[in-house]
């Protein structure tokens, strides 16, 4: 059985989607983790990775994430919802496949010790990894959060970490421990007066006499009262009952559940019981469900990747803003990129095209990056759009009020033109690699590498529009001339290409 261990950073900055991006980009760099998930809470101004591998694999990639959010974060400037005394606010490791609590126990120690030589963060380790009991509440060691840690840790001794100096710089403290699976649940109330969200979270948590295995705390988000928790044991605490209870304790206030959210994953068995509550199958048997039998064969992997396409353009259709024109287009590049990545794939392999094999696998290899590449601008594009709209509503009552909503504004909007451009240039390589494909690779996939080749240019289009619009709403326009100016030599470039093709399906295929 293969060692997995899951890892679930938390980072504080979910308002610079580039940011994110390079976090992202330092955790894939390990080639022995996979990213699982990422979610990100503009109120919070909070990002919740989830990735998994080797213990190895997990170790490096986590001190990785650490520096990079180190170098990009400053706490001095950050603000948000959420508590929080770090760039990198908790790190917690989960033991999933093969691999004791105490190995993961003896991961954070060492990833601690690291942190706090190399990188001069002050790192506390909590949960099973703890050094003192009251260190185990995550809660007692974020008490006063950035601002209050700042003073208290050179003070008092009670507060030295357990790694690193006794005292905090820009990317401020890190937690880092060893849990079992934690389900990030919250839950918003047909209210907007905060004061009930955390009457109610008061009542449902277990430090105050309420349910088992309940943190949580009552915040007002997107302008709604929020009761945000984690549920650290969802078998002994269901995620039913904790619904329930809140349910009960909103009446007494005379609101209701306007709906809940999850905050990266859930494990199955969650959801299972939830459902069973529910619909009281008080027989049911969990060998009953259908994708439990399935689960291993080739139609189940079809049927997931079919049910995320349909999940995008059912978002797509929905009368929002996100996700829009953006994020549709890179999601044309990365159907590109899919079909060049089987064009390549169906001439590996075959006598008739040994010549070309060495070729084929190098560009099998590159469209998958920038298929991956193109899959996440899909949601970097949207959310440097919510980002942008964050600006606008910021206050402008004061002189100095309106100078610092300009300044955000023109640079959220920057960012929002410099994802589809990103899109666009990684749609010019996607046409190259389809072009190369049309030339050397399988004849009977031709067809196939057109089609890629149209996807991608039609992505470069559609990111073309996205980021001329961006461009032409900034106050200076000057801003953009760069961009814009990198943007014709794209189009131009993508002109030459297309006049290729044409030749070659022309003398090639016969069209």
């Amino acid at each position: 059985m293969t060692q997995l261990i899951e890892c679930i950073p938390n980072f504080s900055e979910a308002r610079r989607p580039e940011v994110i991006d390079q976090i992202v980009a330092a955790i894939e760099s390990v080639s022995e983790v996979k990213m699982l998930d990422r979610s990100s809470d503009l109120d919070h101004n909070r990002t919740v990775l989830t990735f998994a591998g080797t213990p190895a694999g997990v170790e490096e990639a986590a001190f990785r994430a650490i520096k990079t959010a180190s170098e990009l974060i400053d706490l001095n400037q950050h603000t948000g919802a959420h508590p929080r005394i770090g760039a990198t606010d908790v790190v917690p490791f989960v033991p999933l496949s093969d691999v004791s609590m105490e190995e993961c126990v003896a991961i954070a120690q060492r990833l601690g010790m690291r942190i706090g030589g190399e990188l001069s963060i002050p790192v506390y380790l909590y949960e099973a990894a703890a050094t003192r009991p009251e260190r185990a509440n995550l809660e007692n060691i974020r008490k006063g959060q950035y601002e209050g840690l700042k003073v208290e840790v050179e003070k008092d001794p009670n507060r030295k970490p357990d790694f690193g100096p006794a005292k905090l710089g820009a990317a401020g403290a890190t937690v880092i421990g060893a849990r079992n699976p934690l389900i990030a649940f919250n839950v918003y109330l047909t209210t907007e007066d905060v004061d009930i969200a955390k009457k109610i979270a008061k009542a449902v948590r277990q430090s105050s006499g309420g349910l088992r295995y309940v943190k949580g705390l009552g915040l007002l988000v997107d302008g709604r009262a929020q009761v945000s928790m984690n549920l650290t044991n969802f078998r002994e605490t269901p995620i039913a009952r904790v619904v329930e209870s809140i349910r009960r304790e909103a009446q007494r206030y005379g609101v209701g559940i306007h709906h809940s959210e999850l905050v990266g994953l859930i494990p199955q068995d969650a959801l299972v019981d939830a459902a069973v509550w529910y619909t009281q199958l008080d027989q049911f048997d969990k060998e009953q469900i259908l994708e439990s039998r399935l689960f291993s064969t080739p139609a189940a992997a079809a049927s997931d990747s079919a049910d995320n396409g349909f999940s995008f353009i059912e978002h797509l259709a929905a009368p929002t803003p996100t996700p829009g024109g953006g994020s549709a287009g890179a999601y044309a590049g990365a159907m590109g990129a899919g079909l060049v990545a089987m064009v390549s794939g169906l001439t590996i392999g075959k006598k008739k095209y040994a010549e070309v094999e060495a070729e084929m696998q190098a560009i099998r290899v590159m469209a998958e990056s920038l298929r991956k590449e193109l899959t996440q601008a899909v949601d970097d594009d949207a959310s440097s759009f919510e980002v942008l709209m964050v600006t606008f509503k910021m206050p402008k009552d004061t002189d100095e009020q309106k100078l610092l909503r300009s300044a955000a504004i023109a640079q959220a909007t920057l960012n929002a033109a410099h994802v589809p451009l990103h899109v666009a240039g990684d749609s010019i390589k996607v046409m190259e690699l389809a072009l190369k494909c049309a030339k050397d690779a399988n004849l009977n996939a031709i067809s196939d590498s057109m089609s890629g080749f149209a996807m991608a240019r039609a992505a470069l289009t559609a990111a073309g529009y996205n980021v001329r619009i961006n461009i032409n709403s900034l106050e200076d326009k000057s801003l953009g001339d760069k961009m814009l100016s990198e943007l014709a030599e794209l189009e131009e470039r993508a002109d030459e290409l297309e006049k290729e093709i044409r030749a070659v399906m022309k003398s090639r295929g016969g069209i």
